[in-house]
């Protein structure tokens, strides 16, 4: 998705990484570098607005669902396997154990 026009900051990058800006994960040069992007580019601007609505009506509609314990404690494992530089396996991680 692109406008067409030329940009400091490719729309493919703003794109890969909207999820990061939408939940505030990310340092405050790149969400200046976001927002400048978003004044240039109106198809982009459409995607960070689209996808705004669909954050806020999950949590709206699911916002008060607890998550089940052994799924938060997978997900925290495998995230701290990512930070920590770790190989990540490929498996879902949510999965119970493989058979076959």
């Amino acid at each position: 998705m692109s406008c067409g026009e030329p940009h400091e900051t490719d729309c493919a990058e703003v794109l890969d990484h909207l999820y990061e800006f939408l939940d505030h994960e990310m340092p405050d040069s790149d969400c200046t570098k976001f927002e400048t992007h978003f004044g240039e580019c109106n198809p982009c601007l459409e995607k960070y607005g689209l996808e705004q609505a669909v954050k806020k009506l999950v949590k709206r509609c699911c916002g008060s669902d607890d998550v089940p314990s052994d799924l938060r404690s997978k997900v925290m494992g495998r995230i701290e396997l990512i930070r920590s530089g770790q190989a990540v396996p490929d498996h879902d991680v949510t999965a119970g154990p493989a058979t076959g």
